[in-house]
């Protein structure tokens, strides 16, 4: 069950999120995409062809906090030409001009006692915040593309968008820092453990800055021939609206 500090996050400081001082960094032997060394390179490939016979095609799973460019994300994988698992449901709004590419089932994974529906996600990507990772079927392999950002980003985002529907939030900003960080250690490490999850840690600011490179990363942690042109044309700097102080 998701408790009441994260009902912030997953209800009203709704859904996405890098480094407030980021919280500390994951293991370095998931931190990203295979970046060189033949043994790295054929470690990767075995692991995938051992996971390719035992779960079948991975789930692309797309994660993050709330407001940790989730979003931006599943659009670059859209853009690339990758299939996704939405709903359509929640549509762009001033939060999101670009649209949130969600799927209405993932908000109840925590109490869902039939999740065989996560199977038909299997080589298409699906977006699951942070705090649901845990709820994911252990019948699937997974690739999942975690988005890290500021966390003060994450709190000023989060607050923006409860502004402009007319709420407040009930928990302050430093105690839900604090309580994202720890969080964040608890996610790492269930990521780093959990042989069927393989990660890569990208940085929303990083994504900004280098686009191709980033979307570079993506296409070979996937594995697919996504468009990366495509897909770092859809990095918009005039969205980074909410920029910590430095």
């Amino acid at each position: 069950m998701v408790s009441s500090s994260f009902q912030r996050s997953a209800a009203h400081r709704q859904r996405e999120p890098a480094p407030a001082r980021a919280p500390e960094r994951p293991p370095l032997r998931r931190q990203g995409a295979p970046r060189g060394g033949r043994s790295f390179a054929m470690a990767s490939f075995l692991r995938d062809l051992v996971g390719g016979v035992k779960y079948g095609k991975p789930v692309v799973i797309v994660s993050g906090l709330p407001r940790s460019g989730t979003s931006m994300a599943m659009k670059m994988l859209d853009a690339g030409g990758m299939s996704q698992v939405i709903d359509g449901l929640r549509t762009a709004d001033e939060d999101n001009p670009k649209g949130y590419f969600e799927d209405e089932r993932v908000k109840d994974l925590h109490k869902m006692q039939d999740k065989t529906w996560v199977r038909d996600a299997r080589g298409k990507a699906l977006k699951v915040i942070s705090f649901l990772l845990k709820d994911l079927p252990a019948s699937n392999r997974y690739k999942v593309i975690f988005m890290r950002r500021h966390l003060d980003e994450v709190l000023a985002s989060q607050n923006k968008m409860l502004q402009h529907r007319g709420e407040k939030s009930d928990t302050p900003d430093d105690q839900m820092k604090k309580i994202y960080e720890e969080h964040l250690k608890q996610v790492f490490g269930l990521l780093s453990r959990q042989d069927h999850y393989e990660v890569l840690y990208l940085d929303y600011t990083g994504v900004l800055q280098d686009p191709r490179r980033e979307a570079e990363r993506i296409r070979s942690f996937v594995g697919l021939p996504l468009d990366v042109d495509k897909m770092a044309a859809v990095a918009d700097k005039k969205l980074y609206r909410n920029r910590a102080e430095k």
